[in-house]
């Protein structure tokens, strides 16, 4: 039984990781230039979102950027207005990838991150960045609970990004005029996300926590990296009855 606990545990730890990664360095870092992260932490959160979900930052920046673009509307890659709660929930993954497989939207959306000569030799490669993952909870458990690992963390990462836009644009509190929500038990779950709303009000700030009582783990994050010097914030912008906010 503490075997298997042990699995359950690293994969929910390693689903934290590759959430934090997703938030500070896909989605604050490249989607909105919202921070400015030191040659090393880019490197390093390549390397960790390769190994965790396999994904491409190009294709992920471009299918987020044209979520913003087309916000629930018949060309948001995700919208749970449109396309329903249950298909974005369970089936966000494959709405990500028709966008994603698209050289024409990845193209438009995310042409200031063409790819480099690591990501032809490395990063390109899905199952080569995900058979080194799951090669580590092999080394760690041995093949079957490596197993139960690679299960957890592929659960709780899909059901999470699902989640965001899913519950997100559908349910919630609406502080601001827009169509995104905030939840802050979701917030807790995802690293920041569920204060959905306050980032659709304010794209191009590094915190997503605007109100007293708000909590923004991916925030933490990043003021740990600044006092580190590994991080530099974009200029302070204003959020109507909010003021000027990083």
């Amino acid at each position: 039984m503490l075997p298997v606990l042990g699995a359950v545990l690293a994969g929910l730890l390693v689903s934290q990781v590759a959430l934090l990664v997703s938030t500070v360095y896909l989605h604050r870092c490249l989607s909105h230039r919202a921070l400015r992260l030191s040659p090393g932490v880019r490197a390093a959160c390549r390397v960790l979102i390769w190994v965790s979900t396999g994904m491409r930052p190009r294709q992920w920046v471009a299918v987020h950027r044209k979520h913003h673009a087309f916000t629930d509307t018949e060309r948001d890659p995700h919208s749970p207005i449109i396309l329903g709660f249950s298909r974005v929930q369970f089936a966000n993954a494959l709405l990500y990838r028709k966008v994603a497989r698209d050289p024409a939207a990845v193209s438009r959306y995310a042409r200031d991150l063409p790819a480099d000569r690591w990501d032809r030799v490395l990063f390109d490669h899905a199952f080569v960045g995900l058979g080194l993952g799951v090669g580590v909870f092999v080394a760690l458990f041995g093949w079957e609970l490596a197993l139960v690992a690679a299960a957890v963390h592929a659960v709780y990462y899909l059901l999470g990004g699902g989640a965001i836009n899913a519950i997100g644009h559908r349910w919630g509190r609406r502080p601001f005029d827009n169509l995104a929500t905030n939840n802050q038990w979701l917030a807790w779950l995802v690293v920041g996300e569920g204060l959905h709303n306050n980032h659709h009000a304010a794209t191009t700030s590094s915190r997503f926590s605007l109100a007293r009582g708000e909590v923004d783990p991916g925030w933490w994050c990043i003021r740990l990296l600044v006092r580190l010097r590994c991080a530099t914030l974009r200029e302070t912008n204003a959020v109507p009855g909010v003021g000027a906010i990083p």
